[in-house]
């Protein structure tokens, strides 16, 4: 099976690495001038310095490359994921979306935008606690691969397994993409923590009030509660919370500190999914009667419509309530 990864940054040219253990990856940059350069060197030294291409990775710039894949991993920004859906090659073959967010406009998570553009096409979600240069450099790592054919999700976890990327199959695609997209607001969060020097204590707390979070709006959208406690939920969250890897944790950091969200964004060559979705979570909770403050909170910042230590003491004033 040969499988087209479709993004050459950081994390789509780890997720080629892993597929090439087991057979041929074309490798989809949208710039020439990136496509060209790994196959000269044969390293993206743009994005994921230091580790060399596999010699079943074929880098290209060319749609019509695709044609030839048997499947497709959807490795783009999430708010750029509608308008690769319409360009990449059409057909029935599998889609494998790696992207975690919600549509700005729409508020459909990035399976709904799949469906709508391509209805024929069977789609598939992989999500878990996953940093591209561990991967790449063939570090263990486990990830959950959600489609609703159980038939093809096994098909493609074989496919794309090696026993340092283990994929855990699931048929909860809403639940395996909430999480994915709740956590990258939480640890926008968590770096605030960090940045503002509020202790470990008060970080344990935003992750596990931040799970609850997380929870509740899984509910609204119909996951299931094992998925949201499992690798593409709790697990990304862990993660994505407590490391400065995470480019949303190192965006939160920065906040924590007295930085702009203007000038932290504008200077930032990589995506950080979290500060797209933050607003959108907001909005599609509040229509949904699900009460996320964190999530609120984060906006206010990104906004820069409050201090820090302002949204801090609106969490700490919040009503007593039982736990859950």
């Amino acid at each position: 099976m040969r499988l087209g990864v479709v993004g050459a940054g950081a994390w789509g040219t780890a997720l080629a690495q892993v597929a090439a253990a087991r057979g041929p990856v074309t490798l989809w940059a949208r710039s020439p001038a990136l496509a060209a350069d790994l196959r000269a060197r044969r390293v993206n030294e743009a994005y994921l310095p230091g580790i060399a291409l596999a010699d079943a990775i074929e880098p290209s710039a060319d749609l019509a490359a695709l044609d030839a894949c048997d499947a497709l991993l959807l490795v783009t920004p999430a708010q750029a994921m509608r308008a690769v859906l319409g360009a990449i090659p059409s057909g029935g073959r599998p889609l494998i979306l790696c992207s975690k967010g919600i549509e700005a406009n729409s508020r459909l998570l990035m399976s709904e935008v799949a469906a709508s553009l391509r209805p024929g096409a069977p789609i598939a979600v992989l999500s878990g606690p996953t940093f591209a240069h561990e991967v790449a450099a063939g570090l263990p790592a486990a990830v959950t691969l959600a489609c609703a054919d159980s038939d093809m999700c096994e098909a493609l976890a074989a496919r794309i397994a090696v026993p340092t990327f283990r994929a855990y199959v699931s048929d909860d695609v809403i639940g395996a993409e909430i999480g994915g997209a709740v956590k990258n607001v939480l640890a926008i969060a968590c770096g605030v923590v960090e940045g503002a020097g509020l202790g470990r204590n008060a970080a344990a707390a935003l992750i596990a009030r931040g799970f609850a979070e997380m929870r509740r709006f899984g509910a609204a959208r119909g996951a299931r509660m094992e998925t949201l406690a499992g690798l593409s939920g709790l697990g990304d969250l862990v993660l994505t919370c407590t490391s400065t890897a995470s480019r949303n944790y190192s965006l939160g950091l920065g906040l924590g500190r007295g930085q702009s969200a203007a000038a932290l964004l504008a200077n930032r060559r990589t995506v950080a999914e979290g500060a797209f979705t933050a607003p959108v979570l907001a909005a599609a909770a509040a229509a949904a009667g699900v009460e996320m403050p964190i999530v609120q909170a984060v906006c206010a910042l990104l906004a820069d419509e409050a201090a820090v230590e302002a949204v801090v003491e609106r969490l700490l004033a919040r009503p007593r309530r039982a736990e859950g």
